[in-house]
């Protein structure tokens, strides 16, 4: 980049050259001249050397353009035309005029009407370049606005002092993660590391800058796809190519303006000395496009694309991108005064009027009372000072008349005005302060994996008395296992879900994996020691290989109550269910309720049904998909990726769709005739169910129940009662639990 001061000089035709939208953007704005390549030139035919014909012809710059947009358009225009400089009947003439107008002041310019080639015609009107022209100047203004709008967010969040806890939670780590709005989230953190007036005022316009924020990150990237090719290829461009990026780009702008609009009446509110405010407030109402401004540009943009005048709607866009950036730009101001105002203002140096907050901790200094500043984000501080040093370059002063105060905010509005000379350095700037607190980064969680704050813990520790009280009320006593087992411990319990385990590399002779679940492990122990009787409870983390989606996570907390030992018939799974209603009620987590199942009626309807012996597993985990899939997708899964036959499949759909009170299902199961009754397997599992709902009647929880044959479990040792407590309504599971033997 050239010396301040220094104008730039952008060849055009050069052999491998291509042209951007910043070089658009510096010819247009007068930062750059322009110099057509030499060798580009000689390819082209000159007024000697030529006889083709010529007729009148006015270049397509409709009147609605500015003439920076119309300068764009130029630019691209004679890109396009050195482009073709081997194409025959193109000539040098127009090159040169085009770039002669461009280098000289905007009044020269008159290409109303123009004699030209065919070719030079053709070329020109396939140009589209009174579209991508204006196209270039959005990529640049939305890009730089896209740099520095998470910084003037961070000093408004200081100036409001904002609840800022949601940038520290945009990663969930379930897989469904927005990048950009994370990106922005994490550019926020760093602006604001160590910031001490960061607050708890929550309100949509803070929460939302992640999402609104990296919407605009997102569009601005695909706009700029758009025009890069576009400046650049020899074909022809179309202008409707344009439309989708550009709309959702003004789309974008109108979120942002909004949010941003309400962030700078905040920070006018959060102006402490009265006066400041009011000469601010004056200004603002005068100066800053209100919503109903902003608005009626974004009507207009959605009317001329309703119009399909793709030049009139590139240019209302380029026209909304100037409102928001005024908006942007008095949050900027505002922000700042509210921060620094007070300070500046004052006259010797001694702060009048405490603002915002800032000014704590009295200290006695030369026998006067000073307050002491609260500090600044470590990336917000340089941004101030920034600001500051600005407004000493340009003469300010700390007089503590309100003239001061219009002539920062004229200095500041320039010092954010893309087309003034020192707009690059300033985005350059803002760059470098991000890109300095990289080592402040903190480190990205793994997928799957979470964090959980005090506000997050209290909530586990109380929810986790409550089950440990309960668990314990029932005769329990803790049990506390290795995170990990020998492999050969935990292979072949689970099925198809034996993929899941977390295998650990071998670095003591052992082949050891990170425990799936806190039940294999338990009977580990028992079988160790031994042990003919035992209740034990376990509340531990376990790990799972499992790709993340919402509600999905690969490190999560189990509470287990598990049972061993011999006992009368169907009474732990009785008790089971009982202390499962126990905690959940006094939980108080919502309305639910317990689906149950038993294993060996699902084996005996698989084996009703036609299911070879060696499929009732892997068929099993299929229909354990019903409370997330449709039949026809969990059907469609049995047939062409199980092997399964369509009218076995179709067999099975009648009676996975079974469900009901409990003992109204089991009554029709048992009737005469009944295909259950006929099983071994399912026979006695039906006499197993009969004793549990008669039991869970006597006990007053039966009503919690539901009786649903799709519930199913896919894992080796799952062998008798199985069950699940769920959100009524909805597919959430909140517990859920089986009866397993070794």
């Amino acid at each position: 980049m050239a010396e301040r001061g220094e104008v730039k000089v952008i060849t055009l035709g050069g052999k491998g050259s291509s042209l951007s939208s910043s070089s658009v953007y510096a010819v247009a704005t007068g930062k750059a001249q322009l110099r057509n390549d030499s060798s580009a030139l000689d390819r082209l035919l000159s007024e000697q050397n030529f006889a083709t014909p010529l007729k009148p012809f006015q270049i397509p710059l409709p009147k609605i353009l500015t003439p920076l947009e119309i300068r764009a358009s130029l630019t691209l225009l004679l890109n396009k035309l050195l482009l073709h400089s081997n194409s025959a009947n193109i000539r040098t003439l127009l090159p040169n005029l085009i770039s002669k107008s461009l280098n000289s002041k905007f009044e020269t310019w008159n290409f109303d009407s123009i004699d030209v080639t065919q070719e030079e015609r053709l070329v020109i009107e396939k140009s589209s370049a009174h579209v991508y022209g204006v196209c270039s100047i959005l990529d640049y203004e939305s890009t730089a606005l896209a740099s520095l709008v998470d910084s003037v967010a961070a000093l408004s969040c200081e100036a409001a002092k904002a609840d800022v806890a949601v940038f520290g939670s945009m990663d969930t780590g379930d897989g469904f993660v927005d990048k950009e709005g994370t990106g922005v989230a994490g550019d926020m953190k760093m602006l604001l590391n160590g910031s001490k007036l960061v607050g708890k005022v929550q309100n949509e316009a803070f929460s939302k800058i992640p999402k609104i924020n990296g919407r605009l990150r997102e569009v601005v990237k695909s706009v700029h796809s758009v025009t890069r090719i576009a400046l650049n290829s020899r074909e022809e461009v179309y202008e409707g190519d344009a439309i989708p990026a550009v709309l959702g780009l003004a789309a974008a702008l109108q979120k942002l303006g909004k949010s941003s609009l309400c962030r700078a009446k905040m920070n006018l509110d959060a102006v402490g000395n009265e006066s400041l405010k009011t000469g601010l407030l004056s200004t603002f109402e005068k100066q800053c496009p209100n919503k109903d401004v902003l608005r009626n540009a974004y009507k207009l943009v959605l009317d001329s694309d309703f119009e399909e005048d793709t030049g009139k709607f590139v240019h209302e866009v380029n026209a909304l991108l100037g409102t928001v950036w005024s908006i942007v730009s008095w949050e900027g101001i505002t922000a700042f005064v509210a921060l620094e105002g007070g300070e500046l203002m004052s006259q010797k140096g001694v702060e009048e009027i405490g603002v915002n907050g800032r000014d704590v901790n009295l200290v006695k200094k030369n026998g006067e009372k000073k307050k002491k500043k609260a500090v600044l984000g470590k990336g917000t501080s340089v941004i101030v000072q920034l600001i500051k040093d600005r407004l000493q370059l340009k003469g300010g002063d700390s007089s503590g008349s309100l003239q001061a105060l219009e002539k920062w905010v004229q200095d500041l509005l320039l010092f954010l005005d893309p087309k003034e000379p020192d707009f690059d350095e300033l985005v350059q700037k803002v760059k470098e302060i991000v890109e300095s607190n990289e080592s402040r980064r903190l480190p990205k969680l793994p997928k799957g994996t979470r964090d959980f704050a005090k506000e997050q813990m209290a909530i586990r520790e109380r929810a986790f008395s409550i089950i440990t009280e309960v668990f314990k009320r029932h005769g329990a006593t803790a049990l506390d296992t290795p995170a990990f087992e020998l492999r050969e411990t935990l292979m072949g319990k689970y099925g198809e879900d034996s993929k899941l385990i977390y295998d650990l590399a071998d670095q003591g002779g052992e082949l050891c994996s990170l425990r799936y679940d806190l039940t294999v492990p338990f009977a580990r122990y028992v079988a160790m020691n031994g042990i003919t009787s035992f209740k034990r409870y376990q509340i531990a983390k376990v790990y799972r290989r499992d790709n993340p989606c919402k509600g999905r996570y690969r490190e999560f907390y189990q509470c287990d109550f598990d049972i061993a030992g011999q006992y009368e018939e169907m009474g732990p799974d009785f008790e089971i269910v009982k202390i499962l209603t126990e905690l959940l009620d006094e939980l108080d987590i919502g309305d639910y309720e317990v689906k149950l199942n038993h294993r060996k009626l699902l084996d005996g309807m698989l084996e009703i049904c036609g299911v070879p012996a060696e499929k009732f597993r892997t068929i099993c985990s299929s229909i354990d998909k019903l409370d997330k899939q449709s039949f026809e997708q969990v059907k469609k899964e049995m047939v062409e990726e199980k092997g399964l036959n369509v009218e076995t499949a179709d067999k099975i759909g009648t009676f996975v769709k079974e469900r009901g009170q409990p003992k109204e299902l089991l009554s029709k199961l048992k009737r005469e005739g009944s295909k259950f009754l006929e099983n071994t397997s399912s026979k006695h599992a039906l006499d197993d169910l009969e004793i549990l709902f008669d039991t869970l009647e006597k006990s007053r929880c039966i009503d919690k129940v539901v009786f649903d044959l799709s519930l199913a479990r896919g894992l080796d040792y799952y062998t008798g009662v199985i069950f699940e407590a769920v959100f009524k309504g909805t597919t959430q599971s909140i517990m859920q639990q089986c009866k397993h033997s070794y």
